[in-house]
């Protein structure tokens, strides 16, 4: 029996750790990914600024995972119904049960311009290239330009923010953050929006919201009021689904099920939990996801192979939505929400180190958690 894990994010490495230690070692555990390192996805602007920060959030998958098959190939199309998914080089890879755990891309939704003239942020080579141009604008001044006040245009804003002040190029350089809607990070709860407003106000970033971009060409973005130029643009401004799902997010349903073999995980998904409530795009969604995910493989697995003869499946466990709270970082600062209290300052940046580094140590990689929590304290 094979059971596919397609995607090592946050939600296909917590799953196949899993696996490895719930399902008989009869049962063939596969993971596919394009790269063969698990990136932790919620550090990457801090590239922008610290390029060393790069290989404490990179993790080799051999290194996070005991006997797992690792192929590493991108998935171009899954078949959710067969079971069937079919890879770059062109193998076909079938399995008896699978999850889909591909994540989202950047989505530019046809906006003339955007795709071809900004820079996104999923991989780290794409902070690497942010930095390197910025670096150009702190040089002979210019505007840096954000597309998208969600968490990670707001973090990228005040990376760049945080740059201009350690260059010295304040007098020179502008960082815009656009947002389409009346809030940044809109769809969070007011008084974490207003705090995350007032650490971007800190900084000089010029926050401008309800101002949705029209068009993008090389030099400038073109919104309602009139034309914005720019020497860098960034896009964080919304997400959708991987290719190899033809660019959907499809709804799953609380047991995080597609069809009989195969369910979709994380990012890759749009979930409603056992509650009724829609699931957000995050981490610590996508990991706790994961753990149900892996209780309901594993009563489907034991299942088949105990073959009692019985028609009936068990009871799949359903997802309940439950994190502690959100966290963002800004430059050097941090606001935090926990239940209804919103932490700023010291205990923010503390809280933000410990994310990372309890990430780090909850996938066995407590040297790179060391190295991310080393990086933190020397900034």
């Amino acid at each position: 029996m094979r059971v596919a894990v397609l995607g090592a994010g946050y939600a296909g490495l917590a799953l196949a750790q899993r696996l490895e230690t719930r399902l008989p070692s009869a049962v063939d555990v596969v993971v596919v990914d394009e790269s063969p390192t698990h990136l932790v996805q919620h550090e990457l602007h801090r590239v922008i600024r610290r390029p060393s920060v790069a290989d404490a959030i990179t993790l080799p998958l051999r290194n996070v995972l005991d006997h797992a098959e690792i192929v590493t190939e991108r998935v171009d199309r899954v078949d959710a119904e067969a079971g069937l998914a079919t890879l770059a080089d062109g193998t076909e890879l079938d399995y008896d049960y699978g999850a889909v755990c591909l994540g989202a891309q950047t989505n530019f939704y046809d906006l003339p311009g955007v795709e071809e003239h900004a820079l996104p942020l999923k991989r780290v080579r794409h902070a690497e290239a942010i930095r390197e141009r910025f670096l150009d604008v702190c040089e002979s001044g210019g505007t840096a330009v954000v597309g998208g006040a969600g968490l990670s245009g707001v973090q990228t804003a005040g990376e760049l923010a945080a740059l201009v002040q350690e260059r010295d190029a304040a007098d020179r350089v502008d960082v815009v953050l656009l947002e389409q809607f009346d809030s940044v990070a809109p769809t969070f709860p007011e008084n974490f929006q207003r705090a995350v407003r007032d650490e971007l106000e800190a900084r000089d970033v010029d926050i401008r919201t309800n101002t949705p971009v029209r068009r993008v060409d090389a030099d400038a973005v073109e919104l309602a009021d009139g034309d914005l130029s720019y020497d860098l643009f960034v896009w964080t401004g919304g997400i959708r689904g991987a290719d190899a799902m033809s660019g959907e997010r499809p709804v799953v349903r609380n047991d995080l099920r597609l069809t009989d073999r195969t369910f979709v995980v994380g990012d890759a998904a749009r979930a409603v939990d056992v509650d009724g409530e829609a699931v957000p795009a995050s981490a610590s969604a996508a990991i706790r996801e994961a753990g149900t995910v892996a209780r309901n493989l594993e009563q489907l697995v034991t299942h088949r192979l105990d073959g009692d003869g019985s028609c009936f499946e068990p009871r799949m466990k359903p997802y309940r939505f439950e994190v502690p709270g959100w966290i963002v970082s800004v430059g050097d600062g941090a606001v935090a929400q926990v239940g209804p209290k919103v932490v700023t300052g010291a205990a923010a940046k503390a809280m933000k180190t410990t994310v990372g580094a309890g990430y780090l140590g909850s996938v066995r990689a407590a040297e790179k958690a060391a190295e991310l929590v080393d990086e933190e304290l020397n900034a």
